[in-house]
């Protein structure tokens, strides 16, 4: 499976390549083709230092080429730049790409973070993101409560559930898949994807309860 990552070089795409490419051929994308391959360079070495072999493979290339080539896309991008970005490249995708959002509608102000769908009035990722596919059943909202500073540490056991929405059976079993494979991550369904908003709105409750608490780094469990 190829698993390309829109916004690899950063935090979170950094984390799921190292992970992901213990079995995976895994590209990283981003606007400019050079920092990619150069990204996934480092990546390669990491993974190889942290596991001593990988099965797949980290490569780079820009983010249009990587959307053509992916049988599954991880859009790893601010909210703001969601219409930019997508509008780019979701129309180069596969028919049958799976296209994950992790994207969360979030604003820190004074009393905290929060959810600018219900703040301002806007509307929540998986809508924007559904506005440029080509088929709206390919898209799966998962990923928006995972702590970045520990998934990109590649040998650091996570214990996390990962709240899963969509509307194609069998794309969000290849979701499940992908995150499973990461151990200690699990993946709880919660409904069709009109339902995201509920995840998107969990990253804010989880990072004010973070600060108002001094918890380092928290997921959510469910037990």
């Amino acid at each position: 499976m190829k698993i390309g990552i829109i916004g690899g070089t950063g935090g979170m795409g950094k984390g799921f390549a190292l992970r992901w490419s213990q079995s995976h051929d895994v590209i990283v994308g981003s606007r400019n083709a050079t920092r990619a391959s150069e990204s996934a360079a480092e990546y390669t070495n990491l993974a190889k230092e942290a596991f001593r072999e990988i099965k797949g493979t980290i490569s780079g290339n820009d983010n249009v080429s990587v959307a053509k080539e992916s049988d599954v896309l991880i859009l790893s991008i601010p909210y703001e730049n969601i219409d930019a970005v997508c509008s780019e490249i979701l129309p180069k995708i596969k028919d049958n790409c799976v296209v994950v959002s992790p994207i969360v509608p979030m604003t820190r102000t004074e009393a905290g973070f929060e959810c600018v769908s219900i703040k301002d009035n806007k509307p929540f990722s998986y809508k924007l993101v559904s506005n440029h596919m080509k088929d709206r059943t390919r898209l799966v909202s998962a990923f928006h409560v995972i702590s970045e500073k520990k998934l990109v540490n590649p040998t650091l056991e996570l214990d996390y559930d990962i709240f899963v929405c969509g509307d194609d059976k069998e794309a969000v079993s290849s979701v499940n898949s992908l995150i499973d494979e990461i151990k200690g991550l699990r993946s709880i369904y919660l409904g069709p994807i009109e339902l995201s908003y509920l995840a998107e709105m969990s990253t804010p409750l989880l990072l004010n309860a973070m600060v108002q608490n001094k918890i380092k780094n928290p997921g959510i469990k469910i037990i």
